[in-house]
């Protein structure tokens, strides 16, 4: 059975993507070097890229925190709205 995502600790990380943007190694020899998966570190460095304005073909990490929260406010609200919806079924004119 394969494994789940590894989490990295946020100071890997940055050592990490600091390797390969900062003294220009590749991906795959600092990756080596860390004992981290290269494919992981490809997606740091990509991030690292959006959140620096560089890329615009992925979000930043403050537009996917906000898109998570905004996410898990639409569930809260369609869960109340189905509260009410069935509230108001049972409460309705004829419950009088």
């Amino acid at each position: 059975m394969p494994a789940g995502p590894r989490k990295y600790v946020d100071e890997l990380r940055e050592r990490a993507v600091y390797e390969v943007n900062g003294t220009g190694r590749p991906v795959s020899h600092v990756a080596k070097d860390l004992g981290i998966y290269p494919e992981a570190l490809q997606q740091w460095v990509r991030q690292a890229e959006a959140d620096r304005g560089e890329r615009d073909d992925r979000l930043t990490t403050a537009e996917r925190d906000e898109l998570k929260q905004l996410r898990k406010e639409n569930a809260e609200l369609k869960q109340a709205n189905e509260i009410l919806t069935a509230a108001s079924v049972f409460f309705g004119p004829n419950s009088r």
